[in-house]
């Protein structure tokens, strides 16, 4: 399986290629709450738990949304529409320091997660969910490494 996370350079913005629905159909609803979950589990171990929410309650909310985005953009139920409006996924980071590492970090968190997930959905399936993911995450990066 082939994640590789992409270079970043500041400001850039490449086009993103909405990930396959077959990937939701092989997981659901389910299976896509369940690799967030795993996912913002392990970012409360990470040097980039402070980008998070301190508070417990505030943290699953967190949790939520980002599922429901996910289950959203995959061909799901408008979930996060319905309960937050358009994503405006840009906007929405704007008051989070996220630099090209802080990225790298969130994304590395993501490979192992998504390895799991071999024996139950085509190969082919996740390295498209982990491209769009590798380019949209590029879009959230709105602050440069400190020299």
């Amino acid at each position: 399986m082939n994640l590789v996370i992409r270079e970043a350079p500041f400001g850039e913005r490449p086009p993103v290629t909405a990930p396959h629905p077959d990937f939701f159909k092989f997981l659901g609803e389910a299976g896509i709450r369940d690799i967030v979950n795993k996912h913002y589990e392990a970012i409360l171990n990470s040097e980039i738990r402070s980008l998070f929410p301190a508070d417990g309650e505030e943290f699953e909310e967190a949790k939520k949304h980002a599922s429901d985005f996910f289950i959203q953009i995959l061909g799901g139920k408008p979930y996060f529409t319905e309960s937050r409006g358009a994503p405006r996924m840009v906007g929405r980071h704007a008051p989070f320091r996220i630099t090209p590492k802080a990225r790298r970090v969130w994304l590395e968190l993501y490979i192992p997660i998504l390895k799991s997930l071999e024996n139950r959905v085509p190969t082919a399936l996740i390295e498209i969910f982990w491209n769009y993911i590798n380019v949209f995450s590029i879009w959230m990066i709105n602050t440069q490494e400190e020299n």
